[in-house]
């Protein structure tokens, strides 16, 4: 799965994208232990946030790319009307935002990152 990332402010622009593995759907207690592995000293917090659920979530981020990506400004020329997300978007059901994020991120990447496992 891919996720289009619009940074919010101060940044204001659509410029990055990530890859993300399946979800893990387990204890929360696993899942605490997969955030613990993430980030020593995370766990316990994801473990707060889930501990009251059956089955908890949680999806592996695979790769991570920055462009120099499109300015609020320069998504409306493109767009129209537009207003930054303030969740996500299922891109499928809006063909001309899919279509702009994959221009913006077609180019090289100004940093990217491949997370290690993946």
């Amino acid at each position: 799965m891919r996720w289009y990332v619009y940074l919010s402010a101060p940044v204001g622009r659509l410029g990055a994208v990530i890859d993300l593995g399946p979800a893990i759907v387990d204890t929360p207690q696993r899942i605490a232990d997969i955030a613990e592995r993430a980030r020593v000293g995370n766990g316990a917090s994801v473990l707060e946030y889930v501990q009251d659920l059956e089955r908890a979530f949680a999806i592996p981020i695979q790769h991570v790319e920055e462009h120099p990506g499109m300015s609020l400004e320069q998504l409306r020329v493109e767009l129209g009307a537009f207003q930054p997300p303030q969740g996500y978007t299922r891109l499928r059901q809006h063909p001309e935002l899919l279509s702009l994020c994959e221009k913006v991120t077609a180019g090289s990447p100004t940093r990217e990152m491949t997370v290690a496992g993946h």
